[in-house]
C-alpha cells in the first residue's frame, strides 16, 4: 500500500508565494493545487505554480555546494561538501571582518515574508548592510506611498471584489499575475465594476478592460496631473474626507492649475474628453474606486511622482479604509493578539549605519541596492568586500550586466544561495544550493491584512540532492562566525516554538488549513478615526518627510525625450507564464514560451522593411543582440517591447541557454540611473535601434 501524505504549504515558483496543498506518495510529491481553504485561491494555481513538479524533478539546478575553480564567470567549479564550502566562506568572511570590520559584509535577497531570518543573520554577525531587490521593483511606489500616507505600499490592500471602478496604469494585472488578486478583480467586474487600463501596448489586461487607452511612453505623469486638475477644479473629490484627513490641498490646487486635459492630450495622445470623462466617472463612483498605485510602474525618471499622483487620486476619492477602496493592512496587535517573536529580538543593535545612510544626494530611505553597487565600486563611504545574494539575481535583474560584473570583481567574496543557476551564481565564488520550496520548511510568517494571521511553509518531501533549507544554512554560518549563541536552533520546530512563544498559537494549529487566523471578521478603522503614521498624523499632500530630505512634494512635468528617427524607447514586462528570469529553463514553461520576441509597431516596421517573424538586430551603444520581431499595431510607435528574463548565459541550463534576448544587456550605462527621489532604476530611459538582421527571415 502506498504511503501517502498531504500538507499545506506555500508555493515558491515566484515571489507571490500563494498558499498550496501538496500531496506526496512514497516520499515523492505527486500533486500540487491551490489551498482550498483560502478565499480567492480555492484550489487555483497559475501556470508557474502548476509547473512546480517539473521544477522539483529537474536535474538542471544546483545539486551540491560548488566552489569556483577558475576566473569569475568562467564556469569552472569543483564539487564541495557543506563543511568545506561553509568553512571556506567563514574563513573569507573572517578575513574581511578583521581587515575592514563587520560592516563590510552585505546581504541582499528578494525581500518579502521570510526576511526576519536574513535580517537577523546580518545583525548577528554585526553588519547593518541588509538590502533587497526593491530598486528593481517597487521602490518608487513604496517611497511614494510612505511620503503621502505613512504606510509602505505593501500595507495597503485593494478591495477589488467590492469596488465599482478600477484604473490601472501599466499594471498588467492579468499577466504579472497573483492568483488571488486576479480572482478578486474578476469578482468585482462580475458585480459591475468598470476597468480602465492605460499602457503603451495592448496586453492581456487591455483585452479584459472596459476601456483601453494607449499612452505615449513616459507621459504617465502628464495624464495624472490632468486628472487631478479636473477632480479639483470640478470638485469631484470627497470634500468631507479630504477636509478631515488631508494637508496641503491649497498647494496642490495651485500646482495643477496649468495641467489641463487639453494640455495633457498633446503630451499623452489621450483625447482630452477621455481624461475629463475618466475624472467624472471615478468621481461618481467614489469612494468605491481604486487607482492602483503601481507594482513596479513604468520605470521612467519621474516614476516616483507618478506613483505619488496615483495615491493622491486615491486620497481625493476618499477611498482609504473604505469597502471597495484601499484597506490598511492590520497586524496581530490590531486583532488584540501578540505577534511572532523576531529571531533578532535579543541580539545587540549594530552600531554602524547601513552604507547608504552616510551617502549624500541619495533618494528617500536607505537600503537601495544601487547605492550598494556604488559602495562596492568606490569603497565610499566605507568598503563593502563580501556579498551574499540569497534567492536574488541582480545580474539578471538590474541594467548592464557587464558593468555589474566589474563592480562585483571588487569583492573578496561573492556567495550565491539559490535553487537555480542564476547569472549571479555563475559569477560567484561559492554556490550553496537551497532545498526547493517542496523540500524545506521556512520560518513562520505574519499575514497582514483585514484579517491578520500567521502562515506556514511546511516541507512536503526530503531533498533530492545535497541541499539545505535556508534556516539551516544561516544557522551553520552564524556558528562559524562566532554568532552561534543567537542561532541556537537544532530544527525548524525549534524556531517555530520560539516564534510562537507567548502568542497562544501552537504548531499543530496550522495542520488544518496551513494558517491561523487572528480575526473572525475583517478589521476596519472607523471612518472618523483613521490613523496615519505621518509626522502630522494625516495624509500629507505636502510631505514633511520629503521636505526634510530636500525634495519638493510636487514637481513640474518635463516632457520625455522623443526617440530619434529610426530609434525607439526600449520597454519590457512580464508574462503570466514566467517569473522574471528564474523559470525560463522549466521543462513545461519553456514549451509554452521558449524565447521572447521584440514588439515593433507595424507602421514603423514597414519603414524599416521588417515583417512579422523576421530576425532583427536590436542595438544600444556598444551592444547588439538578435531577436525575432513581433510586428503589431498594438504598441505605441515610439516604443519597442520584450519580455524580461530570456537569453540566459548559464550553459548548464540547456533548455533556455541563449534563447531570446536579455533586455538588460541593452540598458547600457543605466546601472546607476535612478529616479532621484524614489531610487528605483530608470530602466525605460534606454533608446535602441532596430534593423533587419542579415539573412532576413529565420
Amino acid at each position: 500500500m502506498a504511503d501517502t501524505a498531504s500538507v499545506f504549504s506555500l508555493c515558491g515558483m515566484c515571489a507571490v508565494r500563494c498558499p498550496i496543498r501538496v500531496e506526496a506518495e512514497n516520499g515523492r510529491v505527486t500533486w500540487i493545487e491551490g489551498n482550498p481553504h483560502v478565499p480567492g485561491i480555492e484550489g487555483a494555481l497559475c501556470a508557474k505554480g502548476s509547473a512546480g513538479l517539473a521544477f522539483e524533478y529537474d536535474t538542471e539546478r544546483p545539486q551540491y555546494p560548488m566552489i569556483r575553480d577558475g576566473a569569475r564567470g568562467a564556469g569552472q567549479w569543483r564539487k564541495a561538501s557543506w563543511d568545506e564550502a561553509l568553512d571556506y566562506i567563514a574563513e573569507k568572511l573572517s578575513t574581511v571582518r578583521e581587515k575592514y570590520g563587520a560592516k563590510s559584509i552585505a546581504l541582499a535577497d528578494r525581500s518579502g515574508i521570510f526576511t526576519d531570518l536574513t535580517k537577523s543573520f546580518v545583525k548577528a554577525i554585526g553588519s547593518p548592510n541588509y538590502f533587497d531587490h526593491d530598486d528593481s521593483c517597487a521602490k518608487n511606489v513604496n517611497m511614494a506611498c510612505q511620503s503621502l500616507l505613512g504606510y509602505p505600499r505593501a500595507e495597503l490592500g485593494y478591495d477589488f471584489s467590492n469596488t465599482k471602478y478600477i484604473v490601472l496604469l501599466g499594471r498588467n494585472i492579468f499577466e504579472s499575475l497573483q492568483v488571488k488578486e486576479v480572482n478578486t478583480v474578476l469578482d468585482g467586474m462580475e458585480k459591475g465594476a468598470k476597468l480602465v487600463y492605460v499602457d503603451i501596448r495592448a496586453t492581456v489586461t487591455a483585452s479584459k478592460a472596459d476601456k483601453f487607452l494607449t499612452i505615449r511612453p513616459g507621459t504617465d505623469y502628464a495624464l495624472l496631473l490632468a486628472l487631478i486638475h479636473v477632480v479639483l477644479k470640478q470638485r469631484l473629490y470627497d470634500v468631507g474626507f479630504v477636509s478631515r484627513y488631508c494637508t496641503g490641498l491649497a498647494e496642490l490646487e495651485q500646482f495643477v492649475q496649468p495641467y489641463t486635459p487639453e494640455w495633457a492630450e498633446a503630451e499623452t495622445g489621450i483625447p482630452a474628453f477621455e481624461i475629463t470623462s475618466l475624472a467624472h466617472e471615478t468621481g461618481a463612483a467614489k469612494p468605491h474606486v481604486i487607482f492602483h498605485g503601481g507594482w513596479m510602474l513604468s520605470r521612467y525618471i519621474d516614476s516616483f511622482y507618478c506613483s505619488r499622483a496615483l495615491y493622491i487620486l486615491n486620497a481625493l476619492m476618499g477611498n482609504i479604509e473604505s469597502n471597495g477602496g484601499l484597506i490598511i493592512a492590520k497586524g496581530p496587535k490590531d486583532a488584540g493578539a501578540k505577534g511572532l517573536n523576531s529571531l533578532g529580538k535579543n541580539m545587540p543593535d549594530v552600531a554602524d549605519k547601513i552604507v547608504d545612510a552616510e551617502m549624500t544626494n541619495k533618494p528617500l530611505g536607505t537600503g537601495h541596492m544601487v547605492n550598494l553597487f556604488k559602495a562596492i565600486r568606490t569603497g565610499e563611504p566605507y568598503p563593502i568586500r563580501a556579498f551574499f545574494a540569497y534567492r536574488f539575481d541582480p545580474i539578471a535583474a538590474f541594467p548592464d550586466p557587464e558593468a555589474q560584473k566589474k563592480v562585483f570583481d571588487n569583492l573578496d567574496l561573492l556567495v550565491a544561495i539559490d535553487v537555480n543557476y542564476s547569472d549571479t551564481a555563475w559569477h560567484a565564488d561559492v554556490i550553496l544550493p537551497e532545498a526547493t520550496y517542496l523540500e524545506r520548511s521556512n520560518i513562520l510568517i505574519t499575514q497582514k491584512g483585514p484579517k491578520p494571521g500567521f502562515g506556514m511553509r511546511r516541507q512536503a518531501m526530503q531533498p533530492r540532492y545535497d541541499s539545505k533549507p535556508a534556516w539551516e544554512i544561516f544557522t551553520l554560518l552564524a556558528h562559524r562566525m562566532g554568532a552561534g549563541a543567537y542561532f541556537p536552533w537544532k530544527s525548524i520546530e525549534d524556531i517555530w516554538q520560539y516564534q510562537l512563544d507567548g502568542t497562544g498559537v501552537k504548531i499543530e494549529d496550522f495542520d488544518a488549513k496551513g494558517s491561523v487566523s487572528l480575526a473572525k471578521t475583517p478589521i476596519l478603522m472607523p471612518r472618523d478615526d483613521i490613523k496615519f503614521p505621518t509626522a502630522s498624523g494625516k495624509i500629507e499632500l505636502v510631505s514633511e518627510k520629503m521636505a526634510k530630505a530636500g525634495f519638493p512634494s510636487f514637481v513640474p512635468y518635463v516632457s520625455p525625450k522623443k526617440p530619434a528617427e529610426g530609434s525607439f524607447r526600449l520597454t519590457f514586462g512580464r508574462t503570466a507564464v514566467h517569473a522574471h528570469a528564474q523559470s525560463q529553463n522549466n521543462l513545461y514553461l519553456c514549451e509554452i514560451i521558449g524565447e521572447n520576441t521584440v514588439w515593433v509597431n507595424d507602421t514603423e516596421a514597414a519603414k524599416l522593411g521588417i515583417k512579422d517573424g523576421d530576425m532583427v538586430d536590436v542595438s544600444s551603444e556598444e551592444y547588439t543582440g538578435s531577436i525575432r520581431a513581433k510586428v503589431t499595431p498594438f504598441i505605441h510607435p515610439e516604443a519597442v517591447f520584450m519580455l524580461h528574463g530570456f537569453g540566459n548565459e548559464v550553459p548548464l541550463k540547456t533548455r533556455s541557454f541563449k534563447k531570446g534576448l536579455r533586455d538588460n544587456l541593452l540598458q547600457k550605462g543605466l546601472l546607476e540611473t535612478v529616479d532621484p527621489v524614489g531610487g528605483g532604476v530608470a530602466y525605460m530611459e534606454a533608446m535602441v535601434t532596430v534593423k533587419k538582421a542579415q539573412g532576413g527571415k529565420a
